[in-house]
């Protein structure tokens, strides 16, 4: 069986993109998330349903992006341009295709 090297280059916009948002911290987006919260609820005291709605609905795109920012942090694109056979196991092969499909030892 024959294991295919997925490309897993990013394009230029996503680099750039990647660069800026591993810049910020990780708390920041849970403050942005706590914080959509408790204007929300301020609102709602104050009446303003409708707003009180719109601006609650925030914390989890919020939540969302802090995820996106640690993935990034941890396992971002640059560690794949590391050049050819960075991520090469000890048989030649790249070590999530390793994972990915079986070796023909291991089928029945």
């Amino acid at each position: 069986m024959s294991i295919v090297k997925n490309d897993r280059s990013e394009g230029p916009v996503a680099k750039s993109i990647e660069k800026q948002t591993s810049k910020l911290p990780s708390d920041l987006f849970l403050w942005a998330a706590l914080g959509s919260m408790a204007t929300s609820a301020t609102l709602k005291v104050m009446g303003k349903n409708h707003t009180a709605l719109f601006v609650g609905q925030w914390a989890a795109p919020f939540l969302l992006l802090g995820l996106y920012n640690k993935i990034v942090k941890l396992e971002g694109s640059d560690k794949y341009d590391d050049g050819e056979g960075a991520n090469d196991g000890e048989d030649g092969r790249d070590s999530f295709s390793r994972y990915a499909e079986p070796d023909d030892s291991d089928i029945f």
